[in-house]
């Protein structure tokens, strides 16, 4: 059970600090107290129901990836909406950028880099 509160504790931070707000700005945001974030980040506590709902809502991720670090349509759908406000060439950028990110990773997990 350790090993899942710090993973879900994890994610919670990585996309916190990708979102680039504080921990009250979350718990403000999430409508759950800085200590319920801190708590949960830390891996030492488990979040009720109803605050991973709140807390997921706030961060504009699933439960699925929250829970169990999965992205699945409903994430992808999001990201789809964020696409759609691009203009056509800030589209095509941001594919070049996707396709040299997958590229280093690629290179990285291969012993390349």
């Amino acid at each position: 059970m350790d090993m899942i509160l710090s993973q879900i504790g994890k994610r919670i931070l990585n996309r916190r600090k990708q979102l680039r707000i504080t921990q009250e700005e979350l718990a403000e945001k999430a409508g759950v107290t800085p200590q319920t974030v801190s708590s949960a980040e830390l891996g030492k506590k488990a979040l009720r129901p109803e605050n991973i709902i709140k807390i997921c809502a706030a961060l504009e991720i699933s439960t699925d990836y929250l829970l169990l670090g999965m992205v699945v349509d409903g994430d992808i759908s999001v990201l789809g909406q964020k696409l759609s406000r691009l203009t056509p060439e800030q589209y095509r950028h941001l594919d070049d950028i996707i396709d040299s990110y997958i590229a280093a990773v690629s290179a990285v997990s291969n012993g390349k880099a």
